[in-house]
C-alpha cells in the first residue's frame, strides 16, 4: 500500500486506484488522549465525544471529501449489505449492517476497525463503490462474497470487473482462536488449508483473515485482490488493535468515496 502524510495524519491508499479518494487512516495525528491517543473515530469507548468529532473532521479534511454526505452503519459482525444513497436525517448510522455500496458521487462510505478485516471494492466500469467490516464472524458468514453479490444485484456489475482491496487486520501469526471458529471455517470453506495454522508446540489454532477473505472474494468471482499484508496486532505504533492492547483502544477510520 501506498503511506500517505497530510499535515500530521497518516493513512495508506491502494495504489492501483489513484483516481478514487479513499484511505485507511492510522491512528496518528488526531486529538484523542490515552489510551485512544490520537485519531481514534469509534464514538463509544469512552474517549471525549468532542475530540472523536474532531478526529472525523480530521480525516474528511485529508481526502478532501464532503462531510456531509458521510455514511457509515452500527456494524454487529453479520453479513448484511445496505445501499447507500444518501445520510438518513437525525442519525449517523444508516442501518445495523456490516457493508455499504454506492453509486452516488460525493458520498463517503466510513467504517472504524481494531483487528477486523477493512475490505474496500470498486467497479470502475459501473463506478460502483463499497466496504465491509469482516471479523471472524463476517468472514464465515461471507461478507465480501455478498458485497459482491449486492453490487451485481444493485447496479449491474460483474464480478470480473470489481476489484478488492484487504486492508490492515490481526495477522496470521497472531490471532489465535478457539476450536469453534476452526469448526466455522470448516462448514465455510470446505476446508481449513491455507486458513488455519496450527502451533507446532501446543497445537492452538491461528486464523489468517486476509487468506479466508481473499478466498471468499475468488469465489465470488473477484480476480483482482489487493492485500496490504500489515498487522495491526503487530503495529501498534500505526493501528488500534483490540488483541494487542487488550480491549483498551480506539478504533481507524476507512473512507471510500466516489
Amino acid at each position: 500500500m501506498r503511506q500517505v502524510v497530510h499535515n500530521q495524519l497518516v493513512y495508506y491508499q491502494f495504489p492501483q486506484w489513484a483516481e478514487l479518494k479513499h484511505g485507511i487512516f492510522t491512528r496518528k495525528g488526531g486529538t484523542s488522549q490515552t489510551p485512544w491517543d490520537s485519531l481514534n473515530v469509534g464514538g463509544t469507548l469512552g474517549d471525549d465525544v468532542e475530540a472523536v468529532h474532531k478526529n472525523h473532521a480530521l480525516m474528511y479534511e485529508a481526502l478532501n471529501v464532503n462531510s456531509k454526505r458521510a455514511c457509515t452503519v452500527w456494524m454487529v459482525h453479520g453479513n448484511e449489505v445496505v445501499l447507500v444513497n444518501d445520510p438518513v436525517n437525525g442519525r449517523r448510522w444508516i442501518a445495523k449492517a456490516d457493508a455499504m455500496i454506492t453509486h452516488k458521487l460525493d458520498t463517503p462510505l466510513v467504517m472504524r476497525y481494531a483487528d477486523c478485516t477493512p475490505i474496500m471494492f470498486f467497479d470502475r466500469v459501473k463506478q460502483v463503490i463499497g466496504i465491509a467490516h469482516a471479523g471472524w464472524r463476517g468472514t464465515v458468514k461471507g461478507i465480501g462474497a455478498r458485497t459482491v453479490q449486492a453490487m451485481v444485484q444493485a447496479y449491474g456489475s460483474k464480478p470480473s470487473d470489481i476489484e478488492a482491496g484487504i486492508g490492515p487486520c490481526i495477522g496470521p501469526d497472531r490471532y489465535q482462536v478457539g476450536e469453534e471458529v476452526v469448526s466455522a471455517i470448516q462448514d465455510h470453506y470446505g476446508t481449513t488449508d491455507e486458513l488455519i495454522r496450527r502451533d507446532p508446540a501446543d497445537g492452538t489454532a491461528y486464523l489468517n483473515l486476509w487468506r479466508a477473505n481473499e478466498l471468499d472474494l475468488e469465489r465470488a468471482g473477484v480476480e483482482k485482490i489487493y492485500i496490504s499484508g500489515i498487522c495491526t496486532a503487530e503495529n501498534t505504533n500505526e493501528f488500534y488493535s483490540h488483541r494487542a492492547e487488550k480491549g483498551k483502544t480506539g478504533r481507524f477510520g476507512t473512507i471510500i468515496s466516489l
